[in-house]
């Protein structure tokens, strides 16, 4: 074999070896440098649980996080075992202390109310309830009509007078009928009975107006937040013509006739370089 072609293959692979080296190591460097995640095992929802369950062993697992867990992360089951859901968990996610209700306080609809809240509810039917799509976590405005009572304590005028006024807004419904679920079907249920979440002080307007007027419920939708300035507004308004022309007004009484003007005639006199005119009135006419 030729020398020359022999020494040209030893000198390859020796750059080759040493290319091979030199990788190894700059790969070694940085597998070096990167440090391994921590991992953390909290616990998570066995399977789909439904607001308000009061949780039970069999309803948790755990599961590894890599990387930062949350703060509110639940990392002992005996933590979570007997406390109300309040709202509802998918399986595998990770439980949290804001997603379950105080320890003590039970599962059901109470379990849902937030601190200073009250659950008040409200007896609507299929045109009331927004034709059943009121539905738990949805927000609506809380309309009231009636007759206005009078200073001697009682209604007055009949129908035509009337009312509908805006008296609260963004109520957040808790429940729906006796379920505080949807049907199996996620779809809404026809019900009779809304609870709504309110302050003490919208509970007592609520309690009023059950009792005195008629309640309509106004589905709006959540992301939109804001309280508008809404007026009354009365039965008779809703007749009133809004695209009448403005009438003229009318001259009442008996018009008096316009007087005619007297006639009269002009004589001109000239006398010399003067000249002068004098008017007079017709004959029968009056000056």
């Amino acid at each position: 074999m030729n020398r020359r072609l022999v020494t040209i293959l030893l000198a390859a692979f020796v750059v080759a070896a040493l290319c091979s080296v030199l990788v190894y190591r700059l790969v070694g460097m940085r597998i070096a440098a990167v440090k391994p995640q921590p991992s953390t095992r909290v616990v998570a929802a066995a399977t789909d649980i439904k607001i308000g369950t009061v949780l039970s062993a069999p309803d948790l697992t755990t599961v590894q996080i890599m990387g930062t867990v949350p703060k509110t992360a639940i990392l002992d089951a005996k933590n979570a075992i007997g406390r109300g859901v309040t709202s509802s968990l998918y399986a595998g996610e990770p439980i949290l202390e804001d997603r379950l209700a105080p320890v003590g306080s039970g599962g059901g609809l109470a379990a849902t109310i937030k601190d200073g809240m009250r659950a008040i509810a409200v007896r609507v039917d299929q045109v009331v309830g927004v034709a059943g799509f009121v539905t738990p976590g949805m927000h609506v405005d809380v309309l009231i009509s009636g007759v206005p009572p009078t200073n001697g304590g009682g209604g007055g005028g009949g129908n035509n007078n009337t009312q509908v006024r805006t008296v609260l807004q963004n109520i957040e419904v808790l429940s729906a009928g006796t379920d505080i679920q949807k049907d199996a079907e996620g779809k809404p249920l026809q019900v009779q009975v809304v609870n709504l979440l309110v302050t003490p002080e919208q509970a007592q307007v609520m309690a009023l107006a059950s009792n005195e007027t008629r309640i309509q419920l106004v589905l709006r939708n959540p992301l939109d937040t804001k309280v508008a300035s809404v007026q009354g507004t009365a039965m008779t308004n809703l007749f009133l013509d809004q695209n009448a022309p403005a009438s003229k007004p009318k001259l009442t009484g008996r018009v008096a006739p316009a007087k005619p003007k007297p006639e009269t005639f002009t004589v001109t006199v000239i006398n010399g370089s003067t000249k002068t005119e004098s008017q007079f009135a017709a004959p029968g006419g009056k000056q």
